[in-house]
């Protein structure tokens, strides 16, 4: 069998935020050699009590441990399915483990391993910030007919928003879906907190141009529009995007079939307007899993998005040629955060009876973050 290959075209430095959280008590050494036993053993010892969730982007030696990998929503969905596990160890970031809380029981705790696991793109949409920008709508008398659209990869106080205002919450895989109920229910939009999914499943799967979409900045007075731009736009982008899927530009993809030729670009729609015109295939993260699986033998593929997924793709797929589409490493520097010393910890913490880093989520922001999550489930 040919060995898999990932190509790395340079070095740089991990993309993403640091939430500057430091981690309570004593975490194992990462140079532990027991590491891997330790935490066989404490997960055994807690049997059904632990469901251990593991997001595509997190380092194999977490996954290893994880009872179900996924997308964010997918493993909430999980989450919920397991009602008997009393702790919910979700190996993600701060935004995912909010989603776990909202939608399984009372009953249940879900722990964190490492609070500093945040999110840049989530971060880049402030409740505070999201109710200044509806007061201008309103001012404006254009927020009756707009309707709040959050990706999943945004805050338990972003999506409560949304559901207070008759909105929905999309993931990468319905965003068109998402999309399309909202303009039956109002003639404007505004998509949080990530305008690059935002603009590309507006344009290029719905049919608006780019000039039907205005770039909302909280950081600038009535976010740096006109009265004229904001009555005129069809949909209204928060200026927010993803650290990672932000890195890959034109240039990429154009280097990369000059050195590869006959290669398949394939990337996440997180990624630039002009990336994903310039691909072959764009996709959620299931998607660029399962076209990898259905790809032809000795076939190339240069992937667009976080580089541990491609990494363990290359592995997986060992008669494909599988490239990083960036020239620089880059990891999710705080999806990264939740590595195996992390892991031990909160697993071992539960072992001797103490609950860690349990991420709660108020009942009030819960229940409207629920109503929207649940309008998504509800579309057609």
């Amino acid at each position: 069998m040919t060995a898999p290959v990932l190509l790395l075209l340079g070095r740089g430095k991990d993309a993403g935020s640091e939430r500057g959280v430091d981690c309570p008590g004593e975490l194992p050494a990462a140079s532990d050699p027991d590491l891997v036993e330790r935490a066989k053993a404490a997960k055994a010892a807690l049997g059904d009590r632990v469901f251990v969730l593991g997001h595509h982007y997190q380092r194999d030696e977490v996954i290893q441990f994880a009872d179900v990998t996924g997308d964010s929503f997918k493993l909430a969905k999980e989450a919920a399915a397991r009602p008997d596990a009393e702790f919910i160890v979700f190996c993600g970031v701060h935004f995912m483990a909010e989603s776990a809380d909202i939608l399984t029981s009372e009953a249940q705790q879900v722990v964190l391993p490492d609070l500093a696991a945040g999110c840049s793109m989530a971060d880049m949409a402030v409740l505070s910030q999201v109710e200044q920008a509806w007061d201008v709508l309103e001012d404006l008398g254009i927020a009756q007919n707009t309707v709040p659209v959050t990706y999943m990869n945004s805050s338990a106080d972003i999506k409560g928003f949304v559901g207070r205002n008759k909105g929905v919450v999309c993931t990468s895989s319905n965003a068109k879906r998402a999309l399309t109920w909202a303009f039956e229910q109002g003639e404007k939009v505004l998509f949080l907190p990530d305008q690059h999914l935002g603009r590309n499943t507006a344009v290029l799967e719905m049919g608006f141009t780019l000039e039907d979409c205005v770039l909302y900045d909280p950081h600038k007075p009535q976010g740096g529009l006109t009265d004229e731009q904001l009555r005129n736009a069809k949909v209204i982008l928060w200026r927010g995007h993803c650290s990672v899927h932000g890195r890959f530009t034109l240039e990429c993809v154009n280097d990369v079939r000059e050195k590869v030729p006959g290669v398949n670009v394939l990337v996440h729609p997180e990624c630039r307007h002009e990336v994903v015109t310039a691909a072959d295939y764009v996709g959620s993260t299931e998607y660029i899993i399962k076209k990898l699986e259905a790809a032809e033998p000795g076939s190339k593929w240069a992937i667009g998005t976080e580089l541990n997924l491609v990494r363990r793709l290359a592995n997986e797929h060992a008669d494909k040629q599988v490239m990083f589409l960036d020239k620089t490493v880059c990891y999710c520097s705080t999806m990264n955060r939740i590595d195996l010393p992390h892991l031990v910890w909160a697993l071992e913490e539960l072992v001797a009876g103490r609950v860690p880093n349990v991420i709660t989520v108020d009942r009030d922001t819960a229940h409207y973050a629920k109503v929207a999550l649940d309008q998504m489930l509800a579309l057609p």
